[in-house]
């Protein structure tokens, strides 16, 4: 990969919002907070330290060679930093803009720049082949070729981390949530709005609170459908009424982090008007990456004057799942437990983007503590980094492992039989760490979602939901 200093300093000069680089007062509040700079001691390693890189090179100070660029890849995206910054610099937008700027000024080798293309541009976007891939991954995981690959030998050709990651797939599925919902023969009826997209809406439960329009995810809809309809259900539960716009595309999110800004806000453009033509009260995220991704669609687009008030509201409307459940819901009925049942033990683990950009952390700790039977065991540094950070743990891998290596030791002193989070990355990523450190035996991940949606006594089950 190729590019020339020069013209990435100018684009960088260009597209660094100089007002943030100044903002920062250098204190430190945001090393210890950081995963890279705690794990490595480099200053460089430090939002502190590569947003004094940037300064410098925006200053003329000094050329945004390979280390530079090393640099701004090394970084996780977490945004930890964020909260700890007594300033409010908005160190993700920084990261997000030198990314862009680099990979502007980036000549890729042709294969890089072929896989970029497919998953950017041809299937992250596009849903139904999303659910073709999904399709296929089912196909090879129920044939018996993924038996038969694994006993073959074959993924000794692929690096350990891929190996294993193969090894946690969640079960993939060609439906996606409408598909599937409509398979299940619940209540819905299927709506067209004035631009004529269509809606599927189902029914909330008595009386109704609001009309939530769901955000279903391009990767959460194929790898994660069963949370997915668990998020519909307990919504319905809570007595809002559904709507899940057809037409609604990726969040952007993937695309924003690999420096594709433009491909992002191409994306943007159709998810709010989606939602808007939806006519819907509220829009929910069961994942907190995507939802930090449509959390800052104001900013994303905030160069193109027309569509900022539309932008705005997309964000107000913008909720967690968890916080409709818990802030804005009729109260769940819950399943009590026996008596001589054996309390439950979890431990949860933040959502970074959740925590750090939707600010949301209270929430899907109070459906765990609501659940009968269960006791939350919190996590020493659940508010840091697992090390998933989209597909960080695919381009930095050696990074990812040791500070998930380090969270499942912690994990340990939890004595939780399992570990819940809100993001399906996070998810995978401490199903990953319960493989490395062989705790499978006694424990396991999930979605919080599927962890409470174990535990509802539905009263739409007299009306077939």
């Amino acid at each position: 990969m190729e590019t020339t200093q020069q013209a990435l300093k100018d684009k960088l000069i260009a597209t660094l919002d100089y007002d943030q680089l100044t903002n920062c007062m250098r204190c430190g509040f945001c090393q210890t907070a950081c995963p890279t700079f705690n794990e490595t001691g480099l200053e460089a390693a430090s939002p502190r330290g590569r947003i004094a890189l940037m300064k410098a090179v925006a200053d003329g100070f000094m050329e945004p060679g390979q280390q530079f660029k090393e640099q701004m890849d090394l970084c996780l995206g977490c945004r930890a930093c964020e909260p700890a910054c007594p300033s409010d610099v908005k160190y993700g937008q920084l990261i997000e803009q030198a990314r862009e700027s680099i990979a502007a000024e980036t000549e890729f080798p042709w294969h890089v720049k072929a896989v970029r293309t497919l998953f950017m541009e041809r299937l992250f976007p596009n849903h139904g082949r999303m659910r073709m891939v999904g399709g296929l991954l089912k196909l090879y995981q129920r044939s018996g070729m993924q038996t038969l690959t694994q006993k073959s030998g074959v993924m000794k050709l692929f690096p350990r981390h891929m190996r294993e990651m193969e090894q946690i797939l969640p079960p993939a599925s060609s439906d996606g949530v409408i598909a599937a919902w409509e398979k299940l023969g619940l209540p819905a009826a299927w709506e067209t709005a004035a631009n004529g997209q269509r809606i599927l809406v189902i029914p909330q439960v008595g009386d109704k609170r609001a009309r939530v329009g769901m955000f279903r995810g391009c990767i959460m809809d194929v790898l994660f459908t069963s949370t997915n309809i668990n998020t519909v259900k307990l919504l319905c539960e809570a007595g809002f009424e559904v709507a899940i716009p057809e037409a609604q595309t990726c969040c952007g999110a993937l695309h924003a982090h690999a420096g594709e800004a433009e491909s992002a806000r191409r994306l943007a453009r159709t998810n709010i008007d989606v939602f808007a033509h939806a006519q819907v009260d509220y829009i929910a995220s069961n994942a907190g990456g995507c939802g930090a991704s449509l959390k800052e669609y104001d900013h994303l687009l905030h160069g193109e004057a027309s569509l900022v008030p539309a932008a705005k509201d997309f964000v107000d409307r913008l909720k967690d799942v968890s916080e409709l459940l818990i802030d804005y819901g009729r109260p769940l009925v819950l399943k009590p437990t026996a008596p001589d049942a054996p309390v439950k033990l979890v431990t949860y683990q933040d959502s970074c983007h959740l925590r750090n950009v939707m600010r949301v952390n209270r929430q899907p700790r109070d459906l765990l503590k609501s659940i009968p039977g269960v006791q939350l065991n919190e996590l020493q540094g659940a508010d840091t980094c697992c090390g998933s950070a989209g597909i960080y743990n695919l381009t930095q891998p050696q990074m990812s492992t040791q500070v998930l290596d380090h969270k499942m030791e912690l994990v340990d002193q939890t004595q939780a039989q399992t570990i819940v989070t809100a993001n399906p990355g996070c998810l995978l990523q401490m199903q990953w760490g319960i493989l490395r450190s062989e705790q499978g035996q006694h424990r396991k991940a999930v979605h919080v979602i599927d962890f409470l949606a174990e535990s509802v006594e539905y009263e739409a089950n007299k009306s077939n939901i």
